[in-house]
């Protein structure tokens, strides 16, 4: 038990996994959809606790590890299950490259120069991977007391932010003019879209179930609990903006968080919520750092990737998965800062998530055929199929082919292994 993570390391894990560096300057992007936001948030909140009533009934009925993985193979074979983790898989270590990009970038707006020196970029945000992979090696305790740390942290300023709102509101303070957005099925698709990348992370509980303190229990609690406050805060954020920040001022800003604080507070306070944005982005880049080394290790002790991957170190830690996978993620960091690469690297980020996507409904697939006469998540999975589609739908046309590759490309390290294992 001294090694596994308690309720409150799970609950900073799926929180710390969906609140990184996107909520600082998210606020600037729906500005200019106005009140259609908040239709989004609503769409997207639904979506997201629906998902989440699913991934805390199957971490209820089967708390183990690799999380969607275990639920597709129970459900539907090995295949299933296989193809759920690949795609996972490939969404973390891809994903993380991003995060560990927002680390260095907000560390930038502190000290100019690591943006401008020639190459330091790259390799500050590959030593942050490292760092973090390194603890995250030394046992999951150690992960999980970062974890509670950095989503302490990380929230401070966003729960400041809400309660200069409150206050606001209490005093009749003017309130910024009406936008005059008008409400459109496209403008609430939009900002649906925008919105539902603040809850990428919400299944993380379920990943990690055999490293966890009474997982049929805690897992369940920290999803649904995760969820709901993470919906609250980012809901609460967007009203503060609509409420009290002109849509032109919070637009145009290149961090509307710091913005939004130095116009009540006074000051330049610009420094500090960079310190806060990039303490939020490496508490993200540690949880899903740990979440990714799962993903390898769990396929291999379910026989469906090399054996190489199960190999565990002296703290119980898949020293081998995490190497790959920060070795990867190591490597499209790298690429994204090479000139000329950007497009690319946001063109794969997308892909990635179109095949990531694919957990999310094959774990609700899973609900509907593993809870049979729970009325409550069979309800919640058929939502959560929806949801599937509609975010697929929302990537287009040419990520989904290219995902669809980017899954077919695991099919042969699956027939091998099942070959050899066969002979």
């Amino acid at each position: 038990m001294e090694r596994k993570l308690g309720f409150w390391a799970l609950l900073a894990l799926v929180i710390g996994n969906m609140v990184g560096s996107g909520i600082y300057v998210l606020p600037a992007q729906l500005a200019p959809l106005g009140w259609n936001q908040f239709a989004g948030w609503g769409i997207t909140i639904i979506g997201a606790l629906a998902l989440a009533q699913v991934f805390a009934a199957l971490g209820r009925k089967l708390p183990l590890a690799g999380g969607p993985y275990a639920y597709a193979t129970a459900a539907f074979g090995p295949l299933a299950g296989f193809t759920t983790a690949w795609a996972y898989w490939v969404m973390s270590w891809v994903g993380n490259a991003a995060v560990a990009v927002a680390v260095v970038s907000a560390l930038a707006l502190i000290w100019p120069v690591l943006g401008e020196t020639q190459g330091l970029p790259a390799l500050l945000a590959v030593a942050c991977v490292w760092i973090v992979t390194l603890i995250n090696i030394r046992g999951v305790r150690e992960a999980g007391r970062l974890q509670e740390v950095t989503v302490v942290l990380k929230l401070l300023p966003l729960v400041g932010l809400i309660g200069i709102a409150i206050y606001l509101f209490a005093t009749g303070a003017p309130r910024a003019p009406d936008p005059g957005v008008p409400f459109t099925a496209d403008n609430i698709a939009l900002a649906a879209g925008l919105t539902f990348w603040g809850f990428l992370g919400l299944e993380a509980a379920t990943v990690p179930a055999d490293k966890v303190e009474n997982p049929g229990r805690n897992i369940a609690r920290a999803t649904m609990l995760g969820v709901a406050l993470t919906g609250l805060i980012y809901f609460g954020i967007s009203a503060a903006f609509a409420l009290y920040m002109p849509i032109d001022e919070a637009a145009a800003s290149p961090a509307p968080i710091a913005s939004y604080l130095g116009r009540y507070l006074g000051g330049d306070v610009a420094i500090a919520v960079a310190l806060f944005a990039a303490i939020s982005a490496f508490g993200t880049l540690n949880g899903w750092v740990l979440v990714q080394a799962e993903m390898p290790w769990a396929m291999a002790k379910g026989g469906v990737f090399p054996a190489w991957f199960a190999q565990e170190g002296r703290h119980g830690t898949p020293v081998r998965s995490h190497l790959v996978s920060s070795g990867l993620l190591s490597g499209i960091t790298l690429l994204n800062y090479q000139k000329g690469m950007t497009d690319l690297f946001g063109f794969i980020a997308s892909v990635s998530l179109a095949a990531g996507l694919v957990a999310y409904l094959m774990a609700a697939l899973a609900a509907l055929k593993l809870a049979r006469g729970q009325a409550l998540t069979v309800l919640a999975a058929l939502v959560a199929v929806a949801f599937f589609f509609w975010a697929e739908y929302g990537l287009g046309t040419e990520a989904m082919l290219y995902a669809a590759l980017l899954i077919g490309a695991g099919l042969p390290v699956y027939l091998s292994v099942r070959t050899a294992a066969a002979s």
